[in-house]
């Protein structure tokens, strides 16, 4: 049996949960499940073998946790528990006389990567290598339970660099179709099947019946097999039980056939018994029959962020702004590092409607490379559009790409055989879509016949190294009217047969056309009309220049693409347009513009848009002219704060744009400290706060990032870490004389230690309160064990730490 045979199959059958398996052997809270792999190997055999009997194809090793962090206090090695894992898993096979196969099963790392957390790309991707290079006997790599998008890239390309096994992929998912760090269920489709992996899905969080809608989304996004790997229903903290039976677990299960799903297994609360259930009602099942839901957006190209995806099914505007050709503060950012003036730039094309941002960092003088990836990072901070990454060089190319967050542009290749063989398989590598230039190694042809001939030759070479039609989108060139004016006319020519005859996307950088001649923007504005009118996709142009987005968008109005005006009419409905004797278009607005006019306005925009350094320098400024510090606080920083939260609640901004405009607020206050502190002024004190994991419980990540945002209001924060004795609790608590502790479950078997906790405080404090927080919690279960507050996510232990303090 190998994979490629169980792909042949109507359905390939998983195993359940190995943890609630453990748990019920008696299972030490707070244990490393992995560690038995030596100390207890007939105990995980056995658990291998029943799910081998009950009809699982692939079994996952005992190696979910298995990573250098989550070892870091273990006597065993990455390699010793791994290895261990991988044989009993074997083994139990061969001893079972069953045919399955083994997965390498990886987890989370148990950090959050940057820039929501501080863990490096690099060193994930080394933590995963080094399980890839120890897992190396099994058959089948699985990477679950991810809520980052950017931590399974690492670990998909541990894995596809370092071995050459199959790769299965599930996240999970909430049931807003989002996974905590705010990864869209597109932009998983989309980067994953770029990168090349073999079956993508869902696993945890939810039972079957609340993961439908969000597997029916996925369909949408691919045609790779789908995985399901859900709860057994949702849990019960009273109880520790989940509220699923396996014979409703498998009744329930048969609706995902439609939509395509090949695997199907049990994640949380799940056994033996569900599989085997799960067996008895797919082997029932007339699959050839079965009427399967087409992929909704095949052969429409797409690309994303994590969190956003840009469909290419109508024409788009791509920002051209972060260039240095033609502009000197830009090269003067460049080589004085100063990624702050990059990210305004960014962000000023953002708020002018630009859909994507091409990225250009080339100037003598500088590491292009290390400053393109600085960029990268930088961008993917503050904003979620996607990114088209602008260099012929590949090492440059290679660097971004490894970096980005989602499936990006490269722009670009050329016809000549040395960009053909070096670029394209970095964009095929990467999943990402390419730009053709319609030149090769004798220059731009003159003729739209040459430029055709050189755009279907980049085609063709693209399918032959497996990168999908379309992925690969066409430039025809613009050439200076000024100089050869007949140009305009083949660029255009070029540029319709493209379209009509290739079936390919088409990009254009349309400013190139007037250099030169006097009004420019005439010229560009109606050359962008004509070149749309042609065929045009992606024009690479000024979205801040109104005349040019007046143009675009006057074009989708007349063509019935901007449905009932409305993108029309919101971009113009508040600005009065007037025309100058020159006949220049300019756009007066009542607005004071995405920026401000006022250094309030400036310093609001800063912290909504998490620009750091701008929230530092605009702070510093109004103390400097004098404003009152706790009217900067009060009026100014919380305000802003707090839209930002409302905005995290509405679903329109996520968790890593939350804490950047947090940490944002944080420099803030770090100036006022600072000037409070020079002039002998009382301090801020907003609070103090003891947070901590309970006992029996190693999962922090979510209690760390309520730490980060509770720092980044102006609370002062008392981390006691994770497996948190109640003891230790109380000793914080009266050390620090805090009036507010926040303790985080993840397991329904802590809950125990997390009532007593409750008990232990109450017992000694008479005034202390106490807020609640974790996946297994509910707002009853919350009261039940006397807690004053539960939060259901970081922005509610905010609000909560509000009501407190005042």
């Amino acid at each position: 049996m190998d994979f490629n045979s169980l792909l042949n199959k109507d359905y390939v059958l998983l195993d359940g949960a190995m943890g609630t398996m453990l748990q019920r052997r008696g299972l030490k809270i707070g244990g490393l499940c992995e560690e038995l792999n030596i100390t207890d190997k007939e105990l995980i055999k056995d658990i291998h073998k029943l799910y081998l009997n009950a009809g699982a194809d692939i079994i996952y090793a005992n190696t979910f946790g298995a990573n250098p962090y989550k070892l870091s206090k273990s006597q065993y090695s990455v390699e010793d528990l791994i290895t261990a894992g991988i044989n009993n898993a074997k083994e139990a096979v061969v001893e079972s006389g069953k045919e399955a196969l083994v997965a390498l099963d990886l987890g989370p790392i148990g950090q959050m990567l940057e820039p929501t957390g501080t863990l490096p790309f690099d060193t994930a991707y080394e933590y995963y290598k080094r399980q890839m290079l120890a897992g190396s006997k099994a058959d089948v790599i699985v990477i679950e339970t991810q809520t980052d998008l950017m931590e399974v890239k690492a670990a998909v390309l541990a894995a596809k660099e370092n071995t050459d096994k199959p790769i299965i992929v599930t996240m999970t998912f909430e049931e807003n179709m989002r996974t905590f760090t705010g990864c869209a269920i597109s932009s998983m489709a989309l980067t994953l099947e770029g990168l090349g992996v073999c079956a993508i899905g869902i696993n945890c969080s939810l039972g079957p019946k609340e993961l439908l809608p969000v597997v029916c989304e996925l369909r949408k996004w691919t045609s790779l097999p789908l995985c399901l790997i859900p709860n057994a229903g949702l849990p019960d903290p009273e109880t520790n039980t989940y509220n699923v039976t396996p014979q409703e677990f498998a009744s329930l299960m048969k609706e995902f056939v439609k939509y395509n799903v090949k695997f199907y297994g049990g994640c949380c609360g799940t056994n033996e018994e569900f599989i085997f259930e799960l067996k008895n009602t797919l082997e029932n099942i007339d699959f050839t029959n079965t009427e399967v839901v087409e992929q909704e957006f095949k052969g429409i190209p797409a690309v994303c962020s994590a969190t956003n995806v840009c469909l290419i099914d109508e024409p788009r505007v791509i920002g051209e702004r972060i260039n240095p050709t033609g502009k000197k503060k830009f090269k003067e950012a460049l080589l004085n590092n100063d990624i702050n003036y990059i990210l305004g730039q960014a962000v000023e094309q953002i708020n002018a409607n630009a859909d994507i941002l091409d990225v250009n960092v080339g100037l003598p003088g500088i590491d292009e490379k290390e400053m393109i990836i600085s960029v990268i990072k930088a961008l993917q901070e503050v904003i979620d559009v996607p990114l088209q990454i602008d260099s012929t060089i590949p090492e440059v190319l290679e660097g971004a790409l490894r970096i980005y967050n989602g499936k990006p542009i490269v722009n670009s290749v050329n016809g000549e055989e040395k960009s053909l063989s070096t670029v394209l398989p970095l964009v095929k590598k990467y999943g990402a879509c390419v730009v053709g230039l319609t030149l090769d190694e004798n220059g731009i042809p003159k003729t739209s016949e040459g430029r055709f001939e050189i755009a279907k030759k980049i085609m063709e070479r693209a399918i032959s190294y497996g990168i999908p039609k379309e992925n690969v989108f066409i430039d025809c060139l613009t050439l200076t009217v000024s100089a050869e004016q007949e140009g305009a006319k083949e660029t255009l020519t070029a540029l319709n047969r493209v379209k009509n005859e290739l079936g390919l996307k088409t990009v254009l950088g349309v400013s190139n056309i007037s250099f030169g001649l006097p009004n420019r923007e005439l010229i560009n504005s109606t050359f962008l009309t004509m070149a749309l009118n042609s065929g045009l996709d992606l024009p690479i142009m000024n979205p801040n220049i109104h005349s040019m987005m007046g143009a675009f968008m006057g074009y989708k109005v007349l063509n019935a693409i901007d449905v009932n005006s409305t993108n029309f009419v919101s971009y113009f409905g508040d600005k009065t347009i007037k025309t100058s004797v020159d006949n220049k278009m300019s756009v007066n607005t009542d607005s004071k513009g995405a920026s401000g006019d006022t250094k309030e306005e400036k310093l609001v925009n800063a912290i909504e848009t998490g620009l750091k350094v701008e929230a530092t320098n605009y702070t510093r400024e109004l103390i400097n002219d004098g404003y009152n510090t706790m009217d900067l606080v009060n009026n100014i920083l919380i305000p802003a704060l707090d839209k930002a939260g409302t905005q995290f609640e509405q679903g329109k901004i996520f968790l890593p744009q939350l804490i950047l405009s947090a940490t944002a607020a944080q420099n803030a206050f770090e100036v006022i400290k600072e000037s409070l502190s020079k002039s002998g002024e009382k301090q801020i004190e907003r609070g103090k706060i003891v947070l901590a994991t309970v006992k029996g419980d190693i999962h922090d990540i979510g209690k760390n990032i309520v730490k980060v945002l509770l720092e980044n209001y102006g609370y002062t924060v008392i981390d006691l870490g994770k497996d948190v004795d109640p003891s230790k609790v109380v000793e914080a608590v009266k050390q620090h004389n805090v009036k507010l502790v926040g303790l985080s479950a993840l397991m329904t078997t802590t809950l125990g230690s997390m009532e007593d906790t409750i008990k232990l405080i109450r017992e000694n404090f008479d005034d202390v309160k106490v807020m609640v927080g974790g996946a297994v919690l509910t707002p009853e279960y919350a009261k039940k064990i006397d807690a004053n507050f539960y939060a259901k996510d970081a922005k509610e232990a905010v609000d909560i730490a509000k009501k407190v303090f005042g």
